[in-house]
């Protein structure tokens, strides 16, 4: 590679289980190469505008947004703006000349992604899901490396070009050891009750709130002290998003002493620590925290994403004894009994763990930046 420090251009965005891998990948390569320059590139007015600064990373925007399978006005915009990402992504990549281009997925992928390949500069998919999006498909018959973190991907692409790595995560969660007690403390929770930890992502997921609102009574059933009751006591911390904080905070569930209503997570080390079991959506990134954090995990796929895939994610687990799976529609009348029969059971709480944390990659980050570094070495 020789004494020239790297220029790496990194793009993603659009929700933290873009955002977040993609910062975990360059926190990797900056502990390799501390003098890289890095340029993340995201969709204007998207988390990641925000939070990519916020980790000491300078970043682009593109106007770039996704079309609407429904009927939407929205649509008419749309060529306008895939015509501008496409030009604006082309003079990002001349202007910058990186070394190699990494991929996390989102809007902004595409275009820069693209304008990297035809410029001739290597490129690196980080597929986080079980089943490819159409965008990383087409892209992957061009790109030097994709990087997954799911099994049988050769039916999505070229089987000489994967690499099996897992997905990045956050650092603050690759340890959790030691962390209980400070975690109870932190979140004012009772040493004899059982924890849930119900969790619907930075927006919030309705289908979660709606549950968590429509179960009263068995919140209040379940405060009881250990021993007097089927199931003994629980406590909930329940993370409803920014998008429904209002909505949700002031509804009757929010105010009972045994549930905390929460619009974000300040500390996700800690909301893991304390947890005894978990009720989760089924994105890739919470699926790989999930699975190094090792606690037993309810999924909830959200069916509204490109080709379910985020059913498909949960039964990956589901078919390996390391998760429980419940339907969308069910939510309300399943996920707190689900949860319930995890805790009365010591076995089943057990085996959901042990399976849930051999499926963990805590070096997934490392090895996604070394396999990036190799590709810079071919160049």
């Amino acid at each position: 590679m020789g004494e020239q420090n790297l220029k790496i251009l990194v793009t993603g965005g659009g929700t933290g289980g873009h955002v977040f891998p993609a910062i975990a990948i360059a926190e990797a390569i900056k502990k390799l190469h501390p003098d890289t320059e890095f340029l993340f590139v995201g969709a204007s007015g998207k988390m990641e505008m925000e939070r990519v600064p916020k980790a000491g990373y300078a970043i682009e925007g593109l106007s770039v947004a996704g079309f609407q399978r429904s009927m939407s006005l929205k649509n008419l915009s749309f060529p306008i703006k895939l015509l501008k990402s496409l030009w604006k992504a082309r003079n990002i990549v001349r202007k910058f000349q990186p070394d190699v281009v990494i991929g996390t997925g989102g809007y902004a992928s595409g275009p820069i992604m693209r304008a990297a390949q035809r410029a001739g500069i290597p490129t690196l998919i980080q597929e986080q899901n079980s089943y490819a999006g159409l965008t990383n498909k087409i892209l992957g018959k061009r790109a030097a490396r994709i990087c997954v973190a799911y099994d049988h991907m050769e039916q999505f692409f070229p089987q000489e070009k994967i690499v099996f790595t897992g997905n990045p995560v956050r650092s603050d969660i690759l340890n959790l050891e030691g962390k209980h007690e400070e975690a109870l403390k932190y979140y004012g929770l009772d040493p004899e009750k059982k924890t849930i930890v119900v969790i619907g992502g930075s927006l919030g997921a309705r289908t979660l709130n709606n549950a968590m609102r429509d179960n009263v009574e068995f919140f209040e059933k379940h405060s009881l002290p250990v021993g007097e009751g089927r199931g003994g006591a629980v406590q909930v911390i329940w993370q409803c998003g920014k998008f429904y904080e209002f909505e949700y905070t002031a509804m009757e569930t929010a105010k009972l002493p045994n549930v905390q209503c929460r619009a974000f997570i300040d500390r996700m080390d800690l909301l893991y620590a304390a947890a005894d079991v978990i009720i989760s959506r089924a994105g890739a990134l919470s699926i790989s925290e999930l699975c190094l954090v090792g606690k037993p995990a309810i999924l909830i796929p959200s069916p509204n994403v490109a080709e379910d895939h985020q059913t498909k994610n949960a039964l990956a687990l589901v078919e390996k004894g390391a998760a429980r799976l419940v339907r969308d529609g069910d939510a309300g009348e399943k996920m707190l009994q689900e949860a319930l029969l995890i805790l009365e059971s010591e076995a089943l709480a057990f085996s959901l763990s042990e399976s849930i944390r051999q499926l963990g990659r805590p070096k997934a980050a490392d090895a996604i930046a070394r396999e990036a570094i190799k590709l810079v070495d071919k160049g």
